[in-house]
């Protein structure tokens, strides 16, 4: 694959049409319209859309500020994360143990898609801590090390999703 820049537009033949939104050392961090962020290989083969020469020192606000751009211009990318079949259309039921109260129910893939907002929005806290330039190297590890556990403690909702890529992973052991 030719080298590409942040905000580079590729066809994958598996993930359909992306954006390029991270450089590594060989991947390309990718937004995928139907399947969210992915990692690719430089060497793997795909189908320039639209290349984005690449700039070696890209600050995170930078590559942030392409992505909204890019994201304003396609905005119909999000990423889709699907609910597991047995719980499409089904209800969720909050009963207090005082039957004197009223229970509260609506429909869980209301509650679903907080779940995945709320996953979508740790994730962007990790990359700003992860990208923050006052932070020392000791203090991005301790605030990983809360992400992390808040991952663990969401597990709990895995049983939500459909694939389970999109699932919750706290500390592995």
């Amino acid at each position: 694959m030719e080298l590409l820049g942040i905000g580079s537009r590729i066809k994958h033949p598996s993930f359909g049409v992306g954006v390029v939104i991270h450089l590594h050392k060989r991947i390309y961090d990718v937004c995928f319209i139907e399947g969210g962020i992915k990692p690719v290989s430089k060497d793997f083969s795909v189908e320039i859309i639209e290349k984005i020469e690449p700039e070696y020192t890209v600050s995170f606000s930078e590559a942030e500020d392409a992505l909204i751009k890019i994201l304003r211009e396609w905005s119909d990318i999000t990423e889709i994360v699907s609910m597991g079949d047995k719980w499409k259309n089904g209800t969720m039921v909050l009963r207090p143990a005082d039957k004197l109260l009223k229970e509260n129910e609506f429909p869980i893939d209301v509650f679903f898609n907080k779940i995945v907002m709320l996953r979508d929005r740790l994730r962007v806290m990790e990359q700003k801590i992860n990208a923050h330039k006052v932070l020392t190297n000791e203090e991005k590890f301790d605030l990983q090390q809360y992400i992390t556990r808040i991952y663990g403690s969401l597990t709990t909702f895995n049983v939500l999703f459909k694939h389970k890529g999109d699932q919750f992973e706290g500390v592995k052991s």
